[in-house]
């Protein structure tokens, strides 16, 4: 397929989870993700955001099929996912590859990094034995480490060296995507511009898609092509990053905007009213709208649908979408 082309494709994902209120009471259903669609050409960067707890890193895995969803579908350079675990699922899982938050706990620190760069050539055959040596030391060049500190354990390197190893681990297979869940958010603020460089390097380098799973929007920025946001299992906007993090349109990505220092907009920070709601109790219609300054009572009433307005994003909100005008009707305040 040529460049430029749709590598990943995610179709209404539902994945839920059980849980038990209490020592001895009922089982109620949470929603982690709740009909999430999304799209990722070759070697571009989706970003995904959102609050802790609002099913971002849940969409990653389900992406990957880590877990497997309870409704939906994913499509990896135009084929249905595989079911886990058969040769299929892992002849795929070797052309997508997941870099995860903490790079301590993802390194095994009774091996040598050169040793765990060199696993994934391993466990899928890759190259010839003779061969590997040399891979990982090209390997261990490109995301800037020298071949030396291959010898090393994880302990013996720095948080951004380790997570410099945890990327070359990820790019052995020479992989079409990379999910990223929070990949500089473990780092020191002195490192983590490093690492974000590093990756848009590497992106130019070989190609590689990335999903790119993050709640800090100033990084987000730097590497995205195109900008998803999720509240509560849902997207509920998504577009260009000059659009999305400049002129946001749903209520809830203005205020993740308004939370960006910037120089001169001292006072301008929109703070949300009360808590996310609970993923068991899911508030009807939008479930926002218990939070948002402009909810009306149509929004309390119908959930809004992901679709696309003049400038092309997509947005899930009856105001945005003029369907009302804020304060018509009842609000929330007022209805209460």
């Amino acid at each position: 397929m040529k460049a430029g082309s749709a590598l990943l494709e995610a179709e209404g994902l539902v994945r839920r989870y059980a849980m038990r209120r209490g020592l001895l009471g009922r089982a109620v259903e949470v929603r982690a993700v709740d009909g999430v669609s999304l799209k990722l050409e070759r070697g571009r960067t989706l970003g995904l955001v959102g609050e802790s707890g609002c099913g971002k890193s849940t969409t990653g895995r389900l992406v990957l099929g880590m877990e497997t969803p309870d409704a939906g579908s994913v499509s990896f350079d135009g084929a249905i996912m595989p079911q886990p675990g058969g040769a299929a699922w892992r002849a795929i899982r070797a052309r997508m590859q997941m870099v995860f938050q903490d790079p301590l706990g993802a390194l095994d620190r009774r091996l040598p990094i050169a040793t765990q760069v060199g696993e994934p050539l391993e466990i899928h055959g890759i190259g010839a034995r003779s061969e590997r040596a040399a891979r990982v030391e090209t390997l261990l060049r490109a995301v800037g480490l020298r071949p030396d500190q291959g010898a090393r354990y994880p302990h013996e390197l720095s948080g951004g060296q380790r997570q410099r190893a945890v990327l070359a681990r990820a790019l052995a297979t020479d992989p079409a995507l990379l999910v990223c869940d929070e990949p500089i958010s473990a780092l020191d603020v002195s490192i983590q511009a490093q690492v974000m460089n590093l990756l848009v390097d590497l992106q130019q380098q070989f190609g590689t898609a990335m999903l790119f799973v993050s709640h800090d929007l100033r990084a987000v920025r730097q590497v995205s092509h195109r900008v998803a946001v999720m509240y509560l299992g849902r997207i509920v906007e998504e577009g260009e990053p000059d659009g999305v993090l400049h002129e946001p349109a749903h209520p809830y990505s203005r205020a993740l905007v308004s939370a960006i220092p910037h120089p001169g907009r001292a006072g301008q920070r929109i703070v949300l009213q009360g808590d996310p709601p609970n993923p068991a109790d899911r508030p009807s219609g939008c479930a926002f709208h218990p939070r948002c300054p402009v909810a009306t009572s149509l929004c309390g009433r119908e959930t809004p649908a992901l679709k696309a307005r003049p400038d092309g994003r997509l947005v899930a909100c009856h105001v945005a979408h003029g369907e009302v005008s804020a304060g018509q009707g009842h609000t929330r305040q007022e209805a209460a």
